[in-house]
């Protein structure tokens, strides 16, 4: 039977008793899971509860241990996503799989039997052309993949499912990595997938907004097991919260003013380069004290990436001044910067914040080889560095069998607990974190947001970048919005209203200014 043949409310796809170990983990204990014809169901779980693993196994990217799966009612076993494709699965990974100097068009048709020994270009681009007028998108297909901002990614990653033949979509944190505007368009073009009949969607995301909103079911998953099976209409934030970490989430920290001390980073007109060489950041000027969070608020691409690769010595400034703790660091090493008490979260856990292949020990060497306490006759005392990392693993609530496994076995929030060990460890002067709760779950999400809120009491100056404004306003002492380079005011939070800090992220200049 054809998946498009299936009535809507239809069981489409079914796991049976599913079960998937590895090492010292059982990913999937036993989970019973269906998805219907024309619905969009969401998965919900903290990091490392198993939502991914079992989408995988659906995908045939991994076989499950133990159980059963059964597609439009036959029983059936993928021995690679390949299987899955051909059967009508298509799956849109949380990390991009594109290849950025090639086009859209040539993305879409990568390898897949469908474009010929000959590429028909015009065919092949009216074809795409159909999918995005069907379902919403909005795409130019002979633009390079680098060009494109990421939520023209995602929707060419889901194009490229479409164009396979899937009319199951399994989607993992599609609106991880953008803008609300972006991620409107996005749910909207979800909606008619759904509605068409021809996607059916299981819907992978932490933001609990988006699943009230987008989904019709709600699977819970908790440590490995399906806790939960709801409608939608039946659920609440407040309830969806309990239900994934068994108790009652607090979503906003309490905000408590600090004994504000010396002044640790000051910045004076800080200008910088795009990679594409255009001005990014025009004239930054702020300082921040001890015991202060220093908020930026703004949409992806309005000069954050630039501010921080500036202060973190990633980036050279076209201009201006950047003072640490009374030093000079505009044209300083990372190194230099970081022997000064610089500790620096960067966005992309993965890429830039750990090294995939090292093991949780050696990934947290990244912060200590330097330290004089951590070395012993001229090399790494790795028994030490071992203690350490048992300590902040226990300390940070990091879920792994030991310190030996490597860093990309870790889900992305455990992997976020431990750079923010790594950093906050060292009790450094100044913190940068930049979209430090992004992808999250909410239980990680609380625990990230508090210790924040903890470096800030021990004195630390906290240089938040965040897109979220519950985040911004839940931490903030002061309110920077940021549009294209420069920020439109900075503003005492006690002070700043969140119609105000919306309007001005846009690029809107409020009546009497701001200081």
């Amino acid at each position: 039977m054809l998946l498009r043949d299936i009535k809507p409310g239809e069981i489409v796809l079914e796991a049976r008793g599913v079960t998937k170990r590895f090492p010292g983990v059982i990913a999937n204990d036993n989970i019973d899971f269906a998805i219907r014809a024309g619905e969009i169901h969401a998965i919900l779980g903290e990091n490392g509860a198993g939502k991914s693993t079992l989408m995988k196994i659906l995908f045939g990217q991994y076989q499950p241990d133990e159980g059963e799966i059964y597609l439009a009612g036959e029983k059936v076993k993928f021995n690679s996503p390949l299987d899955a494709i051909e059967r009508g699965i298509g799956m849109v990974h949380q990390h991009r799989k594109l290849v950025p100097a090639h086009t859209v068009v040539e993305n879409i048709v990568l390898g897949h039997p469908k474009a010929g020994r000959i590429l028909n270009f015009r065919r092949t681009e009216r074809e795409i052309h159909d999918l995005c007028e069907k379902f919403g998108f909005s795409i130019d297909v002979k633009a390079k993949v680098w060009q494109l901002s990421e939520g023209e990614k995602q929707v060419v990653e889901i194009l490229k499912a479409l164009y396979r033949g899937a009319e199951l979509l399994i989607m993992d944190e599609p609106t991880a990595a953008l803008t609300p505007l972006e991620t409107e368009k996005l749910l909207t073009s979800i909606e008619a997938m759904a509605q068409d009949n021809v996607a059916i969607v299981p819907f992978i995301t932490h933001k609990l907004p988006i699943v009230l909103r987008i989904s019709h079911r709600i699977t819970v998953l908790r440590r490995g097991k399906m806790v939960s099976c709801i409608e939608t209409k039946h659920a609440t934030e407040k309830s969806l919260a309990t239900e994934l970490v068994g108790r009652e989430i607090i979503f906003n920290v309490q905000r408590k003013k600090a004994e504000a001390g010396s002044t640790i980073l000051q910045v004076d007109n800080l200008q910088a380069m795009s990679d594409k060489g255009v001005q990014a950041l025009n004239g930054a000027s702020f300082s921040i004290r001890e015991g202060e969070i220093f908020g930026v608020a703004g949409v992806s691409g309005n000069g954050q990436r630039e501010l921080v690769e500036c202060l973190a010595g990633m980036r050279s400034a076209a201009a201006g001044n950047v003072v640490l703790d009374g030093n000079n660091i505009t044209t300083a090493s990372s190194y230099a910067r970081w022997k000064l008490g610089m500790g620096y979260i960067p966005a992309d856990r993965n890429y830039l914040g750990s090294i995939g292949d090292f093991s949780l020990v050696e990934n947290t060497t990244m912060n200590y080889y330097f330290d004089e306490m951590f070395q012993h006759r001229g090399s790494l005392d790795y028994q030490k560095i071992r203690q350490l990392t048992k300590e902040i693993i226990s300390e940070y609530a990091v879920k792994t069998p030991n310190p030996d496994v490597k860093a990309k076995n870790l889900s992305g929030g455990n992997l976020q607990k431990l750079i923010l060990a790594r950093v906050l460890s060292r009790n450094p002067r100044l913190v940068i974190a930049e979209l430090p709760t992004q992808g999250l779950d909410i239980g990680a999400i609380e625990f990230v947001r508090n210790k924040l809120n903890e470096a800030k009491f021990k004195n630390a100056a906290v240089l938040l970048i965040s897109e979220d404004l519950d985040e911004i306003f839940s931490l903030s002492d002061w309110i920077a919005p940021i549009y294209e380079g420069q920020f439109m005011g900075i503003i005492p939070a006690e002070e700043a209203k969140r119609e105000d800090v919306g309007a001005m992220m846009a690029g809107i200049e409020l009546a009497g200014g701001a200081a």
